[in-house]
């Protein structure tokens, strides 16, 4: 089967790396040539979205179109001729522009009556500020007192157009859910953890949640997805804040880092159940045996460092390609080539159960060291 990955960043790599595990063939798109999913598809087209003409001659070959960017112009063209070429695209427009405004999201959560952080002014300091039209951790500033939020203002000249809302401390955690037609599956708690700067820069499963949030984590993402109608793919992101689930943001769009977690540890792939909702059949049930540990990280190597960091590392690392027992990890996603002293690299890790899988992990870590004579760095935010 051959499908359409239209963007080669972060989105991309996820989507072909899922699209050749589940053995079709990854058709890559992007209008800008060396892009990280370069390397991991089976054929590249560099074209511009907004060609109709030339992005339909592609589409007409390919059996599922998976969007992997967020500019909305080259969303709305992708959709128009998928849906007027008859192809399965995975992508609801309607969730989408209200997911990728945060300021639009608060308001939802609020009228659904979602556990959400405070807007200020009715909550205390410190509190996060945020750009409501950012992807991610773009732009994320944390603000302690009144007088940084006024020195904040001045610097940006407005906060109109910013999320504002009280600053929650607590392990964060992801959930995917995939929904056609009223049928609605989720998949796996996976447990994240940030950089500095509030990028996540490790994906953790399974997650360490009681069974109780768990299955409350669940019907939070069920109620998100009927609400809005969803008619695709869509992320959940909470924070557990004083035994309290919370939810910091949506995205319905094929997320990065998770879905690959998930896949290992659970053998359940995202993108071949939508393709199955897609075409009318049940959606698969819950895997069963016991989920494998999996580490799923990013490193950067300077001369005399390994740091581990968030994933806007691997954006502009160039096209990555997929190694299996990479210094001891099962697999890695990477620019490095023997001798150089600058590189990034995804690494993959699993065990039977997290502590095996973090042993490993640690092992790795140290046999790139040795290997370069390294000393390693971990911010925490």
């Amino acid at each position: 089967m051959r499908v359409a990955v239209m963007g080669g960043k972060l989105q991309g790599v996820e989507a072909c790396y899922l699209a050749r595990k589940a053995g079709w063939s990854p058709v890559l798109a992007d209008r800008l040539e060396a892009r990280p999913a370069q390397a991991l598809c089976d054929e590249f087209h560099c074209l511009d979205f907004l060609d109709a003409a030339s992005l339909e001659r592609l589409l007409e070959s390919v059996d599922m179109v998976i969007p992997a960017l967020e500019d909305q112009d080259a969303l709305d063209q992708i959709e128009q001729s998928a849906r007027r070429l008859k192809v399965p695209v995975l992508y609801d427009a309607v969730a989408y522009r209200l997911s990728s405004s945060k300021l639009r999201s608060d308001a939802f959560f609020s009228d659904l009556g979602v556990p959400a952080p405070k807007p200020w002014p009715h909550c205390e300091f410190p509190l996060t500020v945020k750009p409501s039209g950012a992807s991610g951790s773009a732009g994320v500033r944390r603000v302690e007192n009144e007088k940084e939020l006024q020195a904040l203002c001045g610097e940006l000249g407005s906060l109109a157009g910013w999320v504002i809302q009280e600053y929650l401390e607590g392990p964060s955690y992801s959930l995917e859910v995939v929904a056609f037609q009223g049928r609605c599956r989720t998949f796996q708690v996976t447990e994240l953890e940030m950089d500095a700067v509030y990028d996540c820069k490790r994906v953790l499963a399974p997650a360490r949640l009681s069974a109780q949030l768990d299955a409350e984590f669940h019907q939070l993402a069920h109620t998100l997805a009927q609400a809005l109608q969803l008619e695709g793919i869509m992320d959940v992101e909470v924070i557990l804040h004083q035994g309290q689930l919370k939810v910091l943001e949506i995205d319905a769009r094929l997320p990065s880092q998770t879905l690959t977690t998930v896949y290992h540890s659970t053998g359940m792939n995202a993108l071949e159940a939508s393709w199955k909702a897609l075409a009318g059949e049940a959606l698969p049930s819950e895997s069963a045996g016991a989920a494998r540990g999996v580490v799923y990280e990013h490193i950067q190597v300077k001369p005399g460092c390994l740091e581990v960091c968030g994933e806007h590392i691997m954006a502009d690392a160039g096209p990555l390609v997929l190694q299996q027992n990479f210094f001891g990890v099962d697999e890695a996603l990477t620019n490095y080539q023997p001798g150089a002293d600058c590189w990034e690299a995804t690494l993959i890790t699993t065990g039977t159960n997290r502590e095996e899988a973090w042993e490993k992990r640690c092992a790795a870590i140290a046999a790139i060291q040795e290997s370069q004579g390294l000393l390693y760095k971990e911010e925490q935010p």
